[in-house]
């Protein structure tokens, strides 16, 4: 697994030594699991002192907390933007597929730790981003529901075909790497498609 390095990740955490923290929780995270990394893994990861991590995290689970909710807040970002797209709702959700996936390709490190060490977190952390789930779900949802009612989609269940759209994007982060044929980009665009059938769509 590759080193996630990437600086945009977080371009607004500040100061800098905070941002290195949470690249090396993440790549910590990903390469041991959660309950297998310790608060030196991540510090040392990081190229400062283990006692450098509680001035910008009181404790590890804060700083998974931190990457989970910036994690689901960027997916929250892509579909109400593709809300807000121009055009129909086939061409709106042709748009959210594909950037969809195409992120969770691009960004699959992160993507992985955000979606399988969710259940790590403390209770009150994981309600926090359990509400951001909701509101993913509820927006990918309205999408649908807003194709339906215009006559492009065709789907029996709202709740179960939006769970399915999110579901097949979220699961590219657990299978993509570096060394796959097809380009990011080339994904999300085969996705797109696969949904719309998926959705009927006219």
């Amino acid at each position: 697994m590759s080193a996630p390095t990437d600086s945009d990740l977080w371009p607004d955490v500040q100061p800098e030594a905070a941002r290195r923290l949470m690249l090396a929780g993440l790549q910590s995270f990903a390469e041991r699991g959660y309950h297998a990394t310790t608060t030196r893994d991540v510090a040392t990861a990081a190229g400062m002192s283990p006692a450098a991590l509680y001035v910008y995290f009181p404790s590890k689970a804060a700083l998974l907390f931190e990457i989970s909710r910036t994690g689901h807040q960027k997916t929250l970002d892509l579909v109400e933007d593709s809300l807000a797209h121009q055009g129909s709702s086939t061409d709106k959700m042709r748009y959210f597929v594909r950037v969809f996936v195409a992120w969770h390709a691009r960004k699959h490190t992160i993507a992985r730790v955000v979606q399988y060490e969710l259940r790590s977190l403390p209770e009150a952390e994981y309600d926090k981003v359990r509400a951001q789930r909701r509101r993913i779900e509820d927006s990918v949802r309205q999408l649908i529901g807003d194709g339906v009612r215009a006559g492009e989609f065709d789907v029996p269940d709202l709740k179960t075909m939006a769970t399915a759209v999110l579901s097949l994007g979220v699961d590219v982060a657990r299978w993509y790497s570096e060394h796959t044929r097809k380009t990011p980009e080339e994904l999300g665009a085969e996705y797109a498609e696969l949904v719309l059938r998926m959705l009927r769509a006219a």
